[in-house]
Formats: structure tokens, sequence, C-alpha cells
């Protein structure tokens, strides 16, 4: 399959698109595993998220970052203008203001290549094993359910 990228190339005085050979097993492939890591990424996150509640804080800052956590969260919370979250966010800036604002935090480009690592790894894995299963299944050597 021949893609056009849209980029045009100047090659002997003249432009031409640019095409790239693009194997569509492949690139189905490694979109089908990103999915899968996003959605390992995206449940470790929950976990973590659902975990707060367990722990006490044992700071103001504690009590900021958990704060910063429930206004920030991308779950769905109906209407972000009805009651609580409206004065859950009053209260974070009001606790801010007393206590100042959570230093600026960057993870290291090292410790997010581990994580996305480790996603994919695991996202490989499950896109290799539905494979085998579908292929299994294509051939009749399992059940289907």
């Amino acid at each position: 399959m021949i893609a056009n990228t849209g980029i045009q190339v100047l090659t002997a005085g003249r432009s031409r698109p640019a095409r790239m050979a693009v194997d569509q097993f492949d690139v189905d492939l490694r979109h089908a595993v990103a999915c899968e890591a996003e959605v390992f990424a995206m449940t470790e996150a929950l976990r973590l998220q659902d975990a707060i509640p367990e722990h006490a804080a044992s700071s103001l800052a504690g009590i900021v970052a958990k704060l910063e956590m429930i206004v920030g969260a991308d779950r769905d919370i109906g209407d972000p203008t009805d009651f609580p979250w409206p004065h859950i966010a009053s209260v974070l800036r009001d606790l801010k203001a007393i206590a100042g604002d959570l230093p600026a935090g960057r993870r290291s480009r090292e410790t997010t290549r581990s994580d996305v690592a480790k996603h994919w790894e695991s996202a490989v894995k499950l896109v290799e094993a539905l494979e085998e299963e579908g292929a299994a299944e294509h051939r009749g050597d399992v059940a289907v359910l």
C-alpha cells in the first residue's frame, strides 16, 4: 500500500509528492497495542486515584494534593457547576491561599519511559494473545462460546 503524505519534495528541480510504503497490518497492530497500553495506563491511574481516600494526609500540602486530584479528576461528575464541585474548588482555593500551592513537580523522562515500556510490553502480550485466539478460532481449534 502506498500512502501520500502530502509533503512536497524537491527533486531535480521539480516537486513531486513524497510517497512511502506503509504496511497496513503493522499500522493496525501498532494501533491496537497503543490502545491497549493506554487502557493499562488509565487502569493503573484510576487504581491509584481510588486508593487516595484510604491514606491520611500528614500535611496541608497533602490535603491540597488530595483536593487537586478530586477537582481535576477526569471522571464523569455530571454538571461541574452543581453542588459540591464549586464548593470543593472554593475550599481548594482558600486552602492554597493559606498554605500555599503545591511545588511544581516534574517526572523524569526516564521514569516516564519506564512506565510507557511497562504498559507497552503488557499491551503487546495481550494483543498477541488475542490474535492467537482469533487465529485458533478461525482454524477451528477452539470452540467459540
